[in-house]
């Protein structure tokens, strides 16, 4: 890549991600650059599952959390738990759409990411058209959604603003049951570790990749 007199280098532009070609027999995908959405609930392990799978591929990866790009904002932070408004909301897009200028860059310069973010699938302003819209049709979205049991007990281990009331994860968890039927691939992780449900995630991006999800 060429260099100015400061040693700087010249990316090349971040564009919208496209889907990666059809592979002829089943796809590599832990050699293959990749854009994945992981939705789910607050608890069903998103953030820890997108850190294992990026930390364990062969090629170049990135993690992009959506909360923590979020909390960016010290001063001022709108906190959707103390109730969702104009100001949270606009921070929320800002956000999303710093994370999708994030990715496309991290993409046009040959590394994966893989973003997390609880994505409703009944509220067009925490929905996946933002997402395409940022990111690119190739994003593969895949919802992660164990049972309402796992996440209340993982969200009693967590503190501090990213800890919800049972009630409000209860709830959070019964909106996302709206994905079944959605044509999204869904892993139930219930009964799967990190590591396994990483595995099954490699699995469901194969399908994908072959057979690309409507959405």
């Amino acid at each position: 890549m060429p260099r100015d007199a400061t040693g700087h280098v010249q990316l090349p532009p971040g564009g919208p991600v496209t889907m990666p070609p059809p592979a002829t027999g089943a796809p590599d995908v832990t050699t293959t650059t990749l854009a994945v959405l992981l939705i789910g609930p607050a608890g069903a392990g998103k953030t820890s599952v997108a850190k294992y799978w990026a930390d364990h591929r062969r090629v170049p990866t990135a993690h992009i959390s959506l909360d923590d790009v979020r909390e960016w904002v010290r001063s001022g932070f709108a906190d959707p738990q103390s109730g969702w408004n104009d100001n949270s909301e606009a921070q929320y897009r800002l956000a999303r759409r710093t994370c999708g200028f994030s990715a496309r860059n991290f993409l046009a310069n040959g590394i994966s990411c893989i973003l997390d973010d609880a994505v409703f699938p009944d509220r067009p302003v925490v929905g996946l058209g933002g997402w395409k819209r940022h990111v690119g049709p190739g994003l593969l979205p895949v919802v992660l959604l164990p049972g309402l049991e796992i996440v209340l007990e993982r969200n009693a281990e967590r503190s501090g603003n990213r800890r919800l009331t049972d009630e409000e994860v209860a709830r959070i968890h019964g909106r996302m049951a709206g994905w079944y039927g959605s044509g999204l691939p869904i892993i139930d992780n219930s009964q799967l570790d990190v590591p396994a449900t990483a595995r099954v995630l490699d699995e469901v991006l194969a399908r994908s990749i072959a057979s690309p999800p409507k959405w």
